[in-house]
C-alpha cells in the first residue's frame, strides 16, 4: 500500500480531486462525492484533512469494510510505523501469567489466556474479558477465533444489504458449510455416528471426539454477533430443528438421503409443525396423513415455517391416528412431491429466513418416509424441543448483548447538553439494568449446558425441560428489554433502517420472532412451574 504524508494529502482538497484521511488510511473520494448519502458538502469540508472523528460520529465499522476500503489508495506514513491504538483480537501475554492448577483434569484456560475481542465491557461474555471459567479449553478458544473471523469478514458488513433484499446468498450458506459451521450448529457433531455424513470437517480444527455442547454454544453465540436474526435463521433456522429428528429417529435410508446434502449446504430442510390453528398446542394439530396401503395421503396447512420457502425437505408433523398427542407422527416430505406448495410470508422481521405458508394437497408420501414409529411423533417433537429452545436462548442473549455493546459504543461518543450520553445518570441506569439481566441469563445458560454435558443423556430431557422453558422466557424478555433500552439510547437513529443503529433497529423488529416460536413466553413460564410442581408433589409424597 502506498504511503503518503499529511502534507501530500492536503494538496487534494477540491471537488475534482478530493482525498480524506480516516484512521491513518488515505481515501480518494472524488467519485463518491455525488453519491454520498449525506451530500457532497460535508465531505468537501474535510477534503485534504483527517475526517476520523466525523466518520466515527456518523457511521458504523461495517460501512468502512463494505464501502470505504475499495476507495483506499494508501496510508499515512506515520501510521505505518506507529503501534496500533485499537485493541487487538489476538491473545495477549503479560509478564505475570495466571497459574492454572496442574491437577485440573479439564485443561481449563485462565482469563488471561482466553482474553479476546474489543474489550467493550459486557460486549462479550466475561470469560473473554479476564474472568476464569470452568467450561472452556484451548479447543474452544480456537473455535471462537475461527467463527469470529468468518462473521467479521464475510457476514457482518453485508447483513443490512441482505436484510433489505430479504434474501441471503446461497454461496454464504455454502461457505459456512465448508467451514464446518453447519456440522456444529445442527447437532450432528455431538454424535460420532454422524461423521460419515459430513463432507467437511468441524470448524476451528475441533475433533469430533472432543466436540461438546459448549463448542456448539460458541458457534451459535459468535454467529449471533452479526446482529441479524434473519441471517442466523437463514443459515440454520430450519437445519437446527428440522434435521435432528432425521438424525435421531429416521431409518438409515432416510438419513443417507437427507443428512449429507443438508450438512454440505447443498440442500435445505425445515420443520413443519405450526399450523394456522395450532401453535404451542402441538397435540391438537389438524394436518392429516391417511394410510392408503403403500403410501400416506397428506393434507393440511403449515404456517410461519422457517426456511420453508426454499426448503428441499420438510419434517412434517401430521395426524396418523386419533385425537391428541397419541395420534401424531412425523413424515419426511420432499418439495418436489406433487401437491406441495410453499410461499413466502411478509413478516415483521427475520427477513431472508424464508418464513413460509405451506399447503399439502393430496400429497402421496411413501410409507418408508415415516420418521421413527407411527403415532410416536409427539415424543420425537418433545425430544427436539429442548435443543430448539436452547438455540433460541443462545441467540437471544447474544442479541441482547449486541444491543448493549452497540448502545455503549454510541453513548461514549454522542454528546447532549455538553456531556457524553454515558455521563448522564439516567443512561447509566439503563445500562445497569440491561447488563444485570444479560449476565444473569448467560450464567444460567452455562449452568444448564453443563448439565447437558455431564448428566446421562436419558436423564436430561425430563430434568431440564422445566428450567429450559423458564430460561427461554428469561432470555427473550431480556432481549426485548435490551432492544427497547438501546433504541431509547440511540433515539431517532434506531427508528431508521441502516446507519449507526442498524443492528438495534433490526433487532427491535425481531424480538417477537424469539418470544413466540419454540413455545411462547406464557407457555414457557407455565410449563416451567408445572414441571417444578411435579417435583414438589413427588418430594412431598416421599416424606408422607
Amino acid at each position: 500500500m502506498k504511503k503518503f504524508t499529511v502534507e501530500e494529502v492536503a494538496k487534494h482538497s477540491v471537488a475534482s480531486d478530493c482525498w480524506i484521511i480516516v484512521d491513518g488510511k488515505v481515501f480518494d473520494v472524488t467519485e463518491f462525492l455525488d453519491v454520498h448519502p449525506g451530500g457532497k458538502k460535508i465531505l468537501l469540508k474535510k477534503a485534504g484533512k483527517d475526517a476520523s472523528k466525523e466518520f466515527k460520529k456518523f457511521h458504523n465499522a461495517s460501512i468502512m469494510k463494505k464501502v470505504g476500503l475499495p476507495m483506499q489508495i494508501g496510508v499515512i506514513e506515520s501510521a505505518v510505523t506507529e503501534a496500533p491504538s485499537q485493541p487487538t483480537t489476538e491473545t495477549k501475554q503479560t509478564s505475570t501469567p495466571v497459574k492454572v492448577a496442574e491437577t485440573d483434569i479439564h485443561q481449563l484456560v485462565s482469563g488471561e489466556q482466553a482474553r479476546y475481542g474489543e474489550g467493550i465491557p459486557y460486549g462479550d461474555p466475561t470469560w473473554y474479558q479476564d474472568w476464569n471459567s470452568p467450561h472452556y479449553t484451548q479447543s474452544h478458544i480456537n473455535l471462537r477465533k475461527s467463527i469470529r473471523e468468518f462473521v467479521d469478514n464475510e457476514v457482518m458488513p453485508f447483513c443490512h444489504e441482505w436484510s433489505e433484499a430479504k434474501a441471503i446468498p446461497r454461496e454464504v450458506v455454502k461457505r459456512a458449510a465448508e467451514l464446518g459451521i453447519l456440522n456444529a450448529t445442527s447437532g450432528a457433531a455431538k454424535n460420532p455416528r454422524n461423521v460419515k455424513y459430513m463432507k467437511y470437517p468441524l470448524p476451528g480444527g475441533v475433533k469430533v471426539g472432543e466436540f461438546d455442547i459448549f463448542h456448539e454454544f460458541i458457534c451459535v453465540d459468535e454467529l449471533s454477533r452479526c446482529g441479524s436474526g434473519g441471517f442466523i435463521w437463514a443459515l440454520m433456522g430450519g437445519l437446527g430443528i428440522g434435521l435432528p429428528p432425521i438424525m435421531n429417529f429416521a431409518s438409515e435410508e432416510l438419513r443417507e438421503k437427507v443428512i449429507p446434502g443438508c450438512l454440505a449446504g447443498d440442500k435445505f430442510i425445515a420443520l413443519a409443525i405450526t399450523e394456522p390453528s395450532a401453535g404451542s398446542d402441538v397435540a391438537n394439530l389438524k394436518t392429516t396423513a391417511k394410510d392408503m396401503g403403500d403410501h400416506y395421503l397428506l393434507n393440511g396447512e403449515k404456517k410461519w415455517i422457517t426456511q420453508g420457502a426454499y426448503a428441499d425437505y420438510y419434517t412434517v408433523a401430521c395426524r396418523t391416528g386419533g385425537e391428541g398427542m397419541g395420534g401424531v407422527s412425523l413424515l419426511l416430505v420432499e418439495r418436489t412431491m406433487p401437491g406441495v406448495n410453499a410461499r413466502y410470508m411478509d413478516c415483521q422481521g427475520m427477513w431472508g429466513s424464508g418464513t413460509s405458508y405451506i399447503t399439502f394437497e393430496d400429497v402421496k408420501v411413501p410409507k418408508h418416509h415415516i420418521i421413527g414409529k407411527v403415532n410416536q411423533g409427539f415424543k420425537y417433537i418433545m425430544h427436539n424441543f429442548n435443543h430448539e429452545r436452547l438455540g433460541i436462548v443462545m441467540q437471544a442473549n447474544r442479541l441482547a448483548r449486541v444491543c448493549i455493546e452497540e448502545a455503549l459504543k454510541y453513548s461514549l461518543k454522542r454528546k447532549t447538553f455538553g456531556q457524553r450520553l454515558i455521563e448522564h445518570a439516567v443512561i447509566r441506569n439503563k445500562f445497569g439494568h440491561m447488563i444485570r439481566q444479560c449476565e444473569a441469563t448467560h450464567a444460567w445458560l452455562e449452568s444448564v449446558l453443563y448439565q447437558l454435558k455431564t448428566q446421562p443423556e436419558n436423564v436430561t430431557p425430563n430434568l431440564l425441560a422445566g428450567p429450559i422453558a423458564l430460561l427461554k422466557a428469561q432470555s427473550t424478555q431480556t432481549f426485548e428489554f435490551c432492544a427497547r433500552e438501546a433504541s431509547q439510547i440511540f433515539g431517532g437513529l434506531a427508528y431508521t433502517r441502516g446507519g449507526q443503529a442498524e443492528k438495534v433497529e433490526r433487532l427491535y423488529r425481531e424480538v417477537r420472532a424469539y418470544a413466540i416460536p419454540g413455545g411462547s413466553e406464557e407457555i414457557m413460564l407455565d410449563l416451567g412451574v408445572r414441571q417444578a410442581l411435579k417435583q414438589a408433589f413427588a418430594a412431598t409424597k416421599q416424606k408422607l
